[in-house]
């Protein structure tokens, strides 16, 4: 540590700083079913995922040495380009927070890494290889595997529930499924924990590499694995409302057996391939988990223009970030002063984004929409709901008389005069009989 100069040292800094980013705003990605279906309350479920993001942090180090060791080409990569891919990945990421949008902190962190180093070294610092194998097919695959899962288990899981017959039977199910649902929380949490705040360790170590600090092909020091834990687990404390409340409600209506279903396929794909060393989107496969399980239950449907808007965001996110990394590159490459023209640019992006988001701020009371903030229910759902058959004759004609009857003054006595049958002799005849 003794031998961190101040550029590095920044570097560092404002790598944690995308660690902090990079959990607050994928904390969707393990409590929005949680918290949408009723499971857990949202203070409850962000300090759960809090604390197993951070043993998540220490569960293994293969995603970090893709990302310090095969993505970029360390030969000859100067400290600045890590700096301008950094600023590219914060502010993509701020964006999308802003907009409640759940991309890829993972992508944005990727493609503002290869914009810079291109910027830098030209095509030939990036390893192409590595990037279609361990990038771009696993974003491609994993949404659609852990939808596909999601879907699957869905329909398994109310198979095996279709012998529940009254109300007491599904309220003790759904019960059930909530604690399951809080455990395959936890174990998404601990998944996202092991694959992006590796994320985080990879880029300080390949800093560290660039500075000489550490030797190419170096594992992360411990320090950098508990600085990388913290960070990413302080964010994910802090709770991304915005996306947790797109996640939660926006895509589709959860119940607990299919939150349940989808976070345990999206934990399944996550960890399995961090453990291969594939540093996938664990926004893409949870998105594409939540989209499954709604397509799964008998009925359900997705917002597909919610949906819509966030795929235009995936595929945006890597050369969006790339660009913004470029531009930072280039004016880091033109000396101290342009390191301090793109840290002052990030302040004020960043500044000027949470300005915007205290416009009209979202909370942890607001994760569900209402109103005018809640989302249409699209082209599929109204076609559903137009085919719905109409109620029996019966009760449409009680709701008509409901409808139509005058309104009644309960403050007054409800009375009405008998008069008495020709041929019968009133009990009182001076006074009429009242009801």
């Amino acid at each position: 540590m003794e031998h961190i100069t101040l550029l590095l040292a920044i570097v560092i800094v404002t790598a944690l700083v995308f660690d902090f980013t990079n959990g607050f705003h994928d904390t969707a990605n393990a409590m929005a079913t949680t918290i949408s279906t009723g499971a857990l309350k949202p203070k409850t479920a962000v300090a759960m995922s809090a604390a197993l993001n951070l043993v998540g942090a220490f569960l293994s180090v293969e995603v970090a040495k893709t990302i310090s060791g095969g993505i970029i080409n360390e030969d000859g990569l100067r400290t600045e380009v890590i700096f301008a891919a950094l600023v590219g990945a914060i502010l993509w990421n701020l964006l999308t927070w802003l907009v409640g949008l759940p991309s890829s902190s993972s992508h944005a962190l990727f493609g503002g890494l290869i914009g810079a180093a291109v910027m830098s070294a030209g095509w030939s610092s990036v390893d192409g290889g590595t990037v279609v194998t361990k990038v771009l097919l696993p974003a491609v695959a994993a949404p659609v595997v852990a939808g596909l899962a999601a879907l699957l288990a869905t329909r398994l899981t109310y198979r095996i529930g279709g012998g529940i017959r009254n109300d007491a039977q599904e309220k003790a199910t759904a019960k059930g499924y909530r604690a399951g649902q809080i455990a395959s929380a936890g174990l998404v949490s601990l998944a996202h924990g092991t694959n992006d705040a590796q994320k985080t360790m990879g880029i300080i170590t390949l800093a560290l590499v660039t500075g000489g600090v550490l030797s190419p092909g170096s594992n992360p020091p411990v320090w950098v694995i508990v600085s990388a834990g913290l960070a990413i687990a302080l964010g994910t404390y802090l709770g991304g409302w915005r996306i947790i409340r797109t996640m939660g409600s926006g895509l589709t209506e959860l119940k607990p057996p299919q939150g349940f279903a989808a976070q345990t396929s999206a934990a399944t794909v996550i960890l399995a391939s961090s453990h291969l060393g594939f540093s996938l989107s664990t926004t893409q496969s949870c998105s594409g988990a939540v989209m499954g399980a709604g397509l799964g239950r008998r009925g359900g449907v997705v917002r597909w223009s919610t949906a819509t808007r966030m795929f235009v965001a995936w595929g945006l996110t890597l050369p969006a970030a790339g660009l913004v990394g470029a531009g930072a590159e280039f004016l880091t490459k033109q000396g101290t002063w342009g390191v301090a023209v793109v840290a002052v640019l990030l302040v004020a992006g960043s500044g000027a984004i949470w300005l915007l988001s205290r416009r009209k701020p979202v909370g942890h009371d607001d994760v569900a929409p209402t109103g005018e903030d809640a989302e249409p229910a699209g082209v599929i759902t109204t076609a559903i709901a137009a085919v719905t058959p109409p109620p029996p004759a019966g009760a449409a004609a009680v709701a008509v008389a409901v409808a139509v009857a005058p309104a009644v003054d309960t403050t007054t006595d409800l009375k009405t005069t008998i008069p008495a049958q020709p041929g019968t002799v009133a009990a009182d005849p001076a006074r009429p009989a009242t009801v």
